[in-house]
């Protein structure tokens, strides 16, 4: 599908760092999960597919009439912008906020590119060594 225009923020929006943590904090203790936020404040935005993205996550798609999807994809083809997604890389991909636009941009097309931020639990692990 042709999108009408780019239907993404530039950077995640301030209020997805919060829901990032508080989704962190239920895999991680609140201190560790406030440094990994701090980190994808600071990381650079990149690109990821959709498909892969998923893939690496090993969460399933979440069905189209999904209340949130289907706003998602409302917004997407009305043009209006969507926040880049925050991700953990672990043992397995961590989407600590995003998984709803994420399965939105999957049903537009698997291999449409999302803005991403990401960061390495690793990194967490050798500040604390």
């Amino acid at each position: 599908m042709k999108l009408k225009k780019n239907i993404w923020h530039s950077d995640p929006q301030e209020h997805d760092f919060p829901a990032a943590f508080d989704y962190l904090t239920l895999l991680y203790p609140d201190t560790k999960a406030g440094k990994i936020v701090s980190r994808l404040k600071q990381s650079k935005t990149i690109l990821k597919k959709s498909k892969d993205i998923l893939r690496a996550s090993e969460l399933p798609l979440l069905p189209k009439d999904n209340i949130h999807v289907k706003e998602n994809l409302k917004k997407a083809k009305n043009g209006r912008k969507l926040s880049p997604i925050l991700l953990v890389r672990d043992r397995k991909l961590i989407i600590a906020d995003g998984y709803h636009r994420v399965c939105s941009i999957y049903y537009l097309s698997e291999d449409l590119e999302i803005p991403c931020r990401i960061t390495d639990i690793e990194e967490e692990q050798d500040q604390d060594q």
